[in-house]
């Protein structure tokens, strides 16, 4: 029997350098490259750190300083057992940027990472710059959109429900080596990206960072607070705390095929953005827009920087 990967293999060599941070209770590693104003990376599920590969270049080569976390209990950041609602998550993200010695920061984040960047921006506005999201519709955005449209976003988002159950989503998400994590990858990324060569690599670092302990199970309780606390006090708390228009500029970057979060549920997040902000979809392109199209999805990012 293969022993599980030590979390360390997270720490994927190349031209950035890693370190461990202290925030909000918590060890966050991160990877980091370049110098200027900061930039933080918030990857999506189910990826880590290594899916801003490409962009950690790019944006450091453009002036800035690009980091990169593990959000909490995923890679080789602390995998404690509760902490995955919305409120401690950004700040997990807000106590980072202090940590980090910076005033404030760009946020960047994909899906998961880029509804915590909406959060972030409305919960601590101050120590926000400008906020990026791929793939990542406004959470009330997409709440509302699953409730009005259940048959387009409702049915897009049908893992939400299905993660729902105890203990199952993890064994699924484990078996057979994190098979489900190829699975899901294949199948929410546009057509060109997985006939491409380097998608072979994209599966098999996600897939083993599945199997590190306790980032299946930390994983699933993103999807189970952001579920089960619609039902709560703290949900409503969440969306009072939310249902802001952000003091910052957005751009929001959203792949055409995006079968995961719908194009349509994206573009209802207009409400919710600052002053000049911007919205750009991209034909062929996938839940993975950062990866499916680096070089373009780079080229925006740091053209909307240089204009914040």
């Amino acid at each position: 029997m293969r022993l599980p990967p030590d979390p360390s293999t997270a720490r994927v060599p190349g031209p950035w350098a890693h370190r461990d941070v202290s925030a909000n209770g918590i060890r966050l590693h991160v990877a980091e490259l370049g110098e200027g104003p900061l930039v933080l990376l918030l990857h999506g599920f189910p990826e880590f750190w290594w899916s801003w590969r490409h962009q950690l270049v790019a944006i450091a080569e453009a002036g800035y300083r690009a980091v990169a976390v593990d959000l909490r209990g995923y890679g080789d950041s602390d995998k404690p057992p509760r902490g995955y609602d919305g409120f401690t998550l950004a700040g997990d993200v807000a106590g980072l940027v202090k940590a980090l010695g910076e005033p404030r920061a760009h946020l960047v984040g994909h899906a998961w990472g880029g509804m915590l960047a909406w959060t972030v921006g409305a919960m601590h506005p101050r120590l926000v710059y400008s906020v990026t999201a791929l793939a990542a519709p406004h959470p009330l955005a997409l709440r509302r959109a699953i409730r009005r449209n259940p048959r387009g976003q409702g049915r897009a988002s049908a893992h939400l429900f299905r993660f729902q159950v105890p203990m199952r989503p993890e064994r699924w998400l484990t078996k057979d080596r994190g098979v489900a994590v190829a699975g899901m990858l294949r199948a929410w990324s546009g057509p060109k990206w997985t006939v491409s060569p380097e998608f072979d690599e994209v599966v098999r670092r996600n897939r083993e960072a599945f199997l590190v302990p306790g980032v299946a199970h930390s994983s699933m309780e993103y999807h189970r607070w952001a579920v089960r606390s619609q039902l709560r006090s703290d949900g409503r708390r969440f969306t009072e705390a939310v249902d802001r228009r952000l003091e910052v500029p957005v751009l929001q970057i959203h792949g055409a095929l995006d079968p995961v979060m719908l194009e349509s549920t994206a573009a209802d997040s207009g409400m919710w953005t600052g002053a000049r902000s911007a919205y750009r979809v991209l034909p062929e392109v996938g839940h993975f827009p950062h990866q499916e199209t680096p070089h373009t999805t780079s080229r925006l990012i740091t053209d909307f920087l240089a204009k914040v």
